[in-house]
Order: C-alpha cells, then structure tokens, then sequence
C-alpha cells in the first residue's frame, strides 16, 4: 500500500480508527482503555478524531482538556511506551510526510507531559 500525506479529516479518521484498533486488541493497553470507555467507543472516537484534526490540520473542531479522563488511570511509563509504539507503528504504516512526523512528535510530547503529571498525582494522593 502507497503511503499518504495526512492532509483532511478522512486521513486522520482513518489514523485515529486504525490506532485504536490496534489499542483495543493490545494486552497491556486494552483492558485499560476497554474498562474506561466500554460501550462509549463511537463517541471516543469522534473526540479523538475532533483533537486530531484540530492538532494536525489547524481546523479547529475539539473543545475540551484532553489531560482530565487521564488524570486517575492506574499508568506508568510502560503504558506510554506501547501507547507511543502503536501510535508511531500505525503512522509508519499508513503515511508519511510532515504531518505525520508532527502527529509523532506532538504524541511523544503529550505522552511525557501525561506520563509525568500522573506520577505526581500518584505520588500526592
């Protein structure tokens, strides 16, 4: 398969679809994200391609403080790490371009400042 340019919002749904696919099936991330969402998938879904979207191709669409829903998981670094994996293996595999060496360097970013906020709150409560 030719790999493409992340250029509208079908490509990031198709980024976001694929990504969470891989998620739900994966044994260390899905039981978490399974747990947390349960039947709200659809709805996630739109949210993550509404952030993505806004993120990637300056078309501002999401509203919202994507920290929150996170702020209480039971995370830690290795949950970031496979969560950076897939992330980065699903672009690898569907695009190439700026944009989607953006969408990896905004997910790495994002990750850290998760992963190190939720340390905090772990270690303060």
């Amino acid at each position: 398969m030719k790999k493409k340019k992340i250029a509208t919002v079908e490509d990031v749904r198709l980024m976001v679809d694929t990504f969470y696919g891989e998620v739900r099936k994966d044994d260390l991330l899905g039981p978490i994200f399974n747990q947390v969402i349960q039947d709200r998938w659809p709805e996630h879904l739109e949210k993550m391609y509404r952030f993505w979207q806004t993120v990637l191709l300056q078309e501002h669409t999401y509203k919202g403080s994507p920290f929150a829903p996170h702020a209480r998981l039971p995370l830690q670094a290795v949950h970031f790490e496979r969560w950076k994996l897939l992330f980065f293996a699903t672009l690898d595999g569907l695009f190439d371009g700026e944009k989607a060496e953006e969408a990896k360097f905004r997910a790495s970013k994002m990750a850290e400042m998760f992963q190190l906020k939720i340390a905090f709150i772990q270690q303060h409560t």
